[in-house]
């Protein structure tokens, strides 16, 4: 996969504890059915083999369709499945040496809620920034707040594209236009809806807005 070709506009996020359907990978089926760009594969309780399993089966859906299948946290995982690459926390291994570990081809996604953590995370290697949190949100308890006014300083301390998560949703996405952000990363807006389709088909079109302006 061509990493300078990726379009980050709808990063959606899995959890299997706010999905409407039966599986992870139905729901991630019909996510990108719906204009989902990047899927990434979050999985925190269960076991190695468990989600080295899950993203085998999830790869099989997102490949075909030229859509980067990202792992959580876990390097190991990402490189036993062939995953397109990986997305790290603050907490997690620097990006620096995670580099080592996954080569050049491989896409490497940091998380940053600071200026600073921005222009380390570029200059250490990394390909994406995810910044957050932007709203309030239930799915993850460790977040920091980020302002319009940060994200616009991130946007000038960096060159490389970053998408905004926590708590986005169609409606107060446009709160975020204008901002120079590449892509929204969604979780429960798309996953947690009864029709996972047409929910990703309405985001993607408020996502498509961001770079609109």
């Amino acid at each position: 996969m061509d990493k300078s070709k990726v379009d980050y506009t709808l990063y959606l996020v899995t959890d299997r504890r706010l999905m409407s359907c039966a599986t992870i990978e139905e729901s991630v089926e019909r996510a990108v059915a719906g204009g989902a760009s990047v899927v990434q594969l979050r999985e925190k309780d269960c076991s190695s083999r468990e989600f080295y399993e899950l993203a085998v089966r999830v790869k099989k859906i997102t490949a075909p369709k030229n859509v980067p299948l990202i792992i959580n946290d876990r390097i190991d995982i990402c490189l036993a499945a062939d995953a397109d690459g990986v997305h790290l926390g603050q907490k997690d291994l620097p990006c620096k040496e995670a580099r080592k570990l996954l080569g050049e081809r491989k896409i490497i996604g940091v998380s940053a809620a600071l200026p600073e953590e921005a222009a380390k995370a570029q200059a250490d290697g990394a390909d994406y920034l995810g910044v957050g949190a932007a709203f309030p949100t239930d799915t993850k308890s460790d977040t920091r707040a980020v302002t319009p006014e940060i994200i616009s300083k991130i946007r000038a301390a960096v060159t490389i594209p970053f998408v905004v998560i926590g708590g986005i949703n169609s409606e107060n996405i446009r709160s975020l236009y204008g901002l120079g952000i590449n892509g929204a990363a969604v979780v429960s807006a798309v996953v947690a809806k009864p029709d996972i389709t047409e929910a990703g088909r309405i985001m993607r079109k408020a996502a498509e807005r961001l770079s609109a302006f």
